[in-house]
């Protein structure tokens, strides 16, 4: 199921929930809406439990490694011919060692991506873990 339809099928369902006033029904449709939607990533957070994988929560908190952090969102943010999902990609700095994580459009965004972290001031080494959400 595309975005676009999974959206039109969001809004009906949330018009027939306002028409209905029904509880129930809201409860139905917000269980019907979170199970069949390409937003819902729960599967791919479910490796971030385990520790195997960085998360923005092991972002060292030295002034060295929050500044590279925020140049490169800066940059990222900057750049309105990435999609939101790149823009909203995992920044995780330890010791100049930059891990990106998270959806990415396609390759090129992946590639833009990596060509910011690495250009950017004080970055030692790119892990580049993007992944595209086209097929």
């Amino acid at each position: 199921m595309s975005k676009r339809l999974s959206l039109v099928i969001c809004t009906l369902t949330c018009g027939l929930i306002l028409l209905s006033g029904s509880v129930r029904a809201e409860r139905q449709a917000i269980i019907y809406m979170a199970a069949n939607s390409e937003l819902d990533n729960s599967a791919l957070n479910a490796r971030d439990k385990g520790n195997t994988t960085l998360t923005p929560k092991d972002q060292k908190e030295n002034k060295k490694d929050i500044k590279i952090t925020s140049r490169i969102r800066q940059a990222v943010v900057r750049n309105k011919a990435l999609s939101i999902d790149a823009q909203n990609a995992k920044i995780i700095t330890r010791d100049g060692l930059v891990t990106l994580r998270g959806s990415v459009a396609n390759e090129a965004e992946k590639i833009k991506l990596q060509h910011i972290t690495q250009k950017t001031k004080g970055v030692v080494q790119v892990d580049n873990q993007l992944e595209n959400i086209a097929p």
